[in-house]
């Protein structure tokens, strides 16, 4: 039998961060999301993502950078928000690989608005590659 992961708290006050940040600073078509992270510090680091018909990068994506511009190198927990009312967006793929090489402890919080919740990283991947685990050993 197969148990549902272990409900890890709701940091609300990413939520409102994000949704303030999309609301405010997500305008036109090249700024559609906006991440907020809790740093392991306990600051709120937050981004837009940087949209471009070649791909650009995701909000997510867009906050770890900035998260490390101003020192803070461990991030708990993160959440996008879509522009216009859109409410939680759940990471993409490859942000979901890329959470989990950067900070394998991190918990995501996903679902709708009026249900959030929070879970691992490693509950969105399952069995998943770890980058850092197939690195030589060059010391």
């Amino acid at each position: 039998m197969t148990t549902a992961p272990h409900p890890h708290p709701v940091d609300h006050e990413l939520i409102q961060a994000a949704t303030h940040i999309a609301r405010t600073r997500c305008h036109g078509d090249n700024h559609t999301v906006a991440a907020a992270a809790r740093a392991r510090d306990g600051r709120i680091i937050t981004a837009v993502n940087a949209y471009h018909f070649t791909g650009g990068p995701c909000a997510e994506l867009v906050l770890i950078g900035t998260a490390a511009t101003q020192g803070a190198y461990v991030l708990d927990t993160i959440v996008a928000v879509g522009d216009r009312d859109r409410g939680i967006v759940p990471p993409c793929g490859r942000c979901r690989q890329v959470l989990l090489d950067y900070f394998p402890a991190i918990e995501v919080i996903v679902g709708t608005d009026d249900r959030p919740r929070t879970l691992s990283v490693t509950d969105l991947l399952p069995e998943s590659y770890v980058w850092a685990d197939h690195q030589l050993d060059t010391a």
